[in-house]
């Protein structure tokens, strides 16, 4: 049986004249009747979870959502789930769920980047498209994946890359695992080796994201220490920072609270490679651990599982 879980996201929205703009409309009922397609996915059951743009969701509600997901995953019958979600957050939740749910059972998100007021919406096809993937039997232990314009991508590694393009998601640190074409489901790299699941319950964790430009003195980072258990900095390029900012990422290590440096780049990540003073390298010899193979949205959240699990950030 194939659940689909509704969410909310630009994929529920329609054009509201009085308000000047896009709001949340659709629910799943109206959805399935704008893709009738969908109805040949029997047996098919429907859930209506929430119907919020996406930024709108907080930490708690991003793990009451995971947890309904780790139901369905053990509920008897469901062999698919899809969840239509909002496109600014789904890669993370994708993410978080990919991390701390069981993979065997596929767990697929898509939306849409126009709305069903707009030419050329693209919802219905994303729809149909990851409905198929989470019915195809070569998803099952794939864990979390996300479908958006044709592409197939590891919940692990997906990121969204356009602010308004419909095919707006990639996977800067990985690779593209399969494509749907003509409703057909083409997968192009086998399930590889999926780490541990952490052990976290809750995403309660405060985690700051700190981004130090040319001459920062570290004052945000100064700001941020008593109001947050640790911190993401997103450095340049190679993950290097203004050497002003250093005490201040001193006075967190000194506090007990772990670092993690990012690059802000779409592409690559932090290393030790330079050690100029605020390089990423004398940022590691200092006890700074480097982001990993992850957007710093991901490195967010692995940061805030492992403060919630009391594990160290992994590699």
């Amino acid at each position: 049986m194939l659940h689909i879980l509704f969410t909310g996201g630009t994929i529920s929205m329609r054009h509201d004249a009085a308000a000047g703009g896009n709001l949340p409309a659709l629910d799943g009922d109206a959805l399935l009747m704008a893709v009738p397609g969908l109805h040949e996915f029997q047996p098919l059951q429907t859930e209506d979870w929430e119907r919020l743009p996406a930024v709108h969701r907080t930490p708690a509600l991003m793990w009451a959502l995971r947890t309904r997901i780790a139901e369905l995953t053990r509920q008897a019958g469901v062999t698919g789930i899809v969840v239509p979600h909002g496109t600014d957050t789904l890669a993370e939740m994708a993410y978080l769920v990919g991390r701390t749910v069981d993979p065997a059972v596929p767990v697929v998100f898509t939306g849409s980047m126009r709305t069903s007021s707009q030419p050329a919406w693209d919802g219905p096809r994303n729809l149909l498209d990851a409905a198929r993937v989470a019915r195809d039997s070569r998803a099952r232990g794939r864990g979390a994946l996300v479908v958006f314009a044709g592409r197939i991508l590891d919940g692990l590694q997906a990121a969204k890359m356009h602010a308004s393009d419909p095919d707006a998601f990639a996977a800067p640190h990985g690779r593209q695992v399969g494509t749907v074409r003509d409703g057909v489901v083409d997968w192009s790299a086998v399930p590889g080796a999926r780490p541990p699941l952490a052990r976290a319950e809750s995403l309660a964790a405060r985690v700051a994201t700190i981004v130090p430009e040319l001459g920062d003195d570290g004052a945000l980072l100064d700001l941020a220490l008593p109001r947050f258990d640790g911190v993401v900095i997103l450095g340049y390029g190679r993950g290097n920072v203004p050497p002003g900012a250093i005490p201040a990422i001193e006075r967190w290590l000194a506090a007990g609270k772990p670092v993690v440096l990012a690059s802000r780049q779409p592409g690559g990540e932090a290393g030790s490679d330079y050690v100029f003073e605020g390089g990423g390298g004398s940022l590691v010899r200092r006890g700074v651990r480097l982001a990993g193979a992850r957007t710093p949205g991901q490195a967010r959240l692995e940061l805030m599982l492992a403060l919630a699990g009391g594990t160290d950030y992994p590699s």
